[in-house]
């Protein structure tokens, strides 16, 4: 097996893991809340057609690293996954049915997982950055906590609660 060959088998198997435990962890949601999205068959297929646009996208991004536009080549994965998958769900309206089967917060657990090993994973060179970077840190967590609430605040004054 050539090693390029190698590399889509490694992004495909890593994203199988990936919809893995987003079905492992849509299954365990309906089971602690009998009212949330099942699993069902369309979930399953919602979940392939996930995992199909991901690696369309990484093919295309694979393609457009040999072209001789700089802002091309240095077009990030997530971009050419998200065009595919817009792309694709406006040519067809079956994908938009298939997904529309996946919880999204079934989604958001194990890609914050995957975000945080890979953050974690670079403890090494966030601890060769300035002390600065954590006084930004604490700034920027604690405008997002208070615009947050602000914008509840006066969401529940709008909705007269």
């Amino acid at each position: 097996m050539t090693n390029g060959m190698n590399k889509y088998v490694k992004y495909g198997l890593i994203l199988l893991l990936s919809v893995g435990l987003i079905l492992f962890t849509q299954e365990i949601k309906s089971l602690k809340d009998p009212n949330s999205m099942p699993v069902t068959g369309t979930t399953v297929l919602g979940l392939g057609v996930l995992w199909l646009f991901s690696m369309i996208g990484i093919g295309i991004s694979d393609v457009m690293q040999k072209s001789s536009v700089k802002f091309i080549r240095d077009f990030p994965i997530l971009g050419w996954v998200s065009i595919t998958s817009l792309v694709l769900c406006l040519i067809s309206d079956f994908f938009v049915q298939a997904i529309q089967a996946v919880d999204f917060l079934s989604i958001t657990t194990p890609i914050l997982t995957f975000a945080g090993i890979s953050v974690a994973n670079r403890l090494v060179d966030l601890r060769k950055t300035s002390w600065k970077i954590a006084l930004v840190a604490i700034f920027v967590f604690t405008g997002t906590y208070a615009g947050s609430a602000l914008l509840a605040q006066l969401g529940l004054y709008l909705a007269g609660n």
